[in-house]
C-alpha cells in the first residue's frame, strides 16, 4: 500500500488518549473540526484515532466531520484494546470483544469499512492467534481493509508473525525513544511491514516546550499526564535539546521541524503520526517533509541524545 508520510493523530480529541480521567477534556469538537479542516486543506490524507480516545469522542468527532465534508481519498485508522466506557475490566483483544468494538467504531465513524484496524496493545490473556484470526475474518467480511499492531515489542511482533502478517506497526519512536531500532525496525524491513510511529516530538519535549530550570507550561503534557515523559527530566536530555536547538537554528528551521524530519529520514520509517492541539501545530510537521537529511546528518543529530 502507498502510505502517506504524515497521519493526523486524533488522540487529543475529546480527551487525552485513552485515559478515563480525561474523557470529555482535551480538544473540543469545535477545535477538532478546525484541526481536521486545516489538515485536509493542507494535504493530509490520513487520520489516526482509537475507539477509546476521549471515551469514543474522537471517533464521533471524526464521524461528524466525515459526514459534513465527505472527503474522497481519506485513510482512517482506528484501534481496539482500551475501555471506551472507562470500566476497568472492559479491555482486551478477545475475539468476541473485538467484534463488539468494531461495530461501535463503525457506528461512531459513520463508515461501512475501517481502512486500517490496529490492536492498540498486546493482550497477555488472549492467544495472539485468536486475535489474528478475528482480524482476518473482519477483513474477509469487508468490515476492515487491513490490520496491524501498536505498542508491540519485538517478541510480540515475532509471535504475531507466526500466525499472520500485520500491514503496519505503530510504536513510539523519536530522538528520545529509539528502542525499536534494535529489533522491531529490522523485523518490519524483513517482512515488508510499514512502520509509522507516534510520538515523534516526544510529547512536546523535542519541540522545545520544556526548558531547564523552568516550570512546565500550564496545560502541557508534563502538567496533565507526565508519567510517560518523566525520565526526560534529566541533564543529558536538556543538553541534547540545546544541541538540537542550535542545529535547527543553523538550518533556519525550528526544533520541531528538525525532530520530525529526523524520524522521517530513517530508512525503515514509512511515515509518522502527529498530534496537534491546534492547526498551527501542523506547520513544523509539514515543513519537515521538505527537509533533507543525509545519513551522516541523521547520525550526528541522533548522537545529541545518546
Amino acid at each position: 500500500m502507498n502510505w502517506p508520510r504524515v497521519a493526523l493523530g486524533c488522540g487529543n480529541f475529546g480527551g487525552i488518549g485513552s485515559a478515563p480521567a480525561f474523557f470529555g477534556q482535551g480538544t473540543s469538537e469545535e477545535g477538532a473540526l478546525e484541526i481536521m479542516d486545516s489538515a485536509w486543506e493542507r494535504g493530509v490524507r490520513w487520520f489516526d484515532t482509537a475507539d477509546a480516545y476521549g471515551g469514543g469522542r474522537s471517533e464521533s468527532y471524526i464521524g461528524r466531520w466525515l459526514a459534513a465534508r465527505r472527503p474522497e481519498g481519506l485513510l482512517v485508522t482506528t484501534k481496539v484494546f482500551n475501555s471506551v466506557t472507562g470500566e476497568p475490566g472492559d479491555h482486551g483483544l478477545a475475539p468476541d470483544r473485538i467484534r463488539r468494538q468494531v461495530e461501535g467504531s463503525l457506528e461512531r465513524l459513520g463508515v461501512e469499512r475501517i481502512d486500517l484496524y490496529l490492536a492498540h496493545d498486546p493482550d497477555p490473556d488472549v492467544p495472539i492467534e485468536d486475535t489474528v484470526s478475528v482480524f482476518d475474518e473482519l477483513a474477509s467480511e469487508g468490515l476492515i481493509g487491513a490490520w496491524g499492531v501498536s505498542n508491540f515489542s519485538a517478541d510480540e511482533l515475532e509471535e504475531t508473525l507466526r500466525h499472520g502478517r500485520p500491514e503496519l506497526v505503530q510504536n513510539g519512536f523519536s530522538l528520545l525513544q529509539r528502542d525499536d531500532e534494535e529489533r522491531v525496525l529490522p523485523l518490519c524491513r524483513e517482512h515488508g511491514i510499514a512502520y509509522v510511529p507516534f510520538g515523534p516530538l516526544a510529547g512536546g519535549w523535542l519541540a522545545g516546550r520544556y526548558t531547564r530550570g523552568e516550570a512546565f507550561p500550564e496545560g502541557s503534557r508534563m502538567t496533565l499526564r507526565p508519567g510517560p515523559y518523566e525520565e526526560y527530566v534529566a541533564d543529558r536530555v536538556f543538553e541534547g535539546l540545546e544541541a538540537l536547538a542550535a542545529e535547527a537554528e543553523t538550518r533556519g528551521i525550528d526544533m520541531a521541524t528538525l525532530a520530525f524530519a529526523w524520524v522521517l529520514s530513517h530508512p525503515d520509517v514509512t511515515g509518522a503520526v502527529c498530534g496537534p492541539t491546534r492547526p498551527a501545530h501542523l506547520d513544523p510537521v509539514l515543513r519537515a517533509l521538505d527537509v533533507s537529511l543525509t545519513p551522516a546528518d541523521a547520525d550526528r543529530i541522533g548522537s545529541f541524545f545518546q
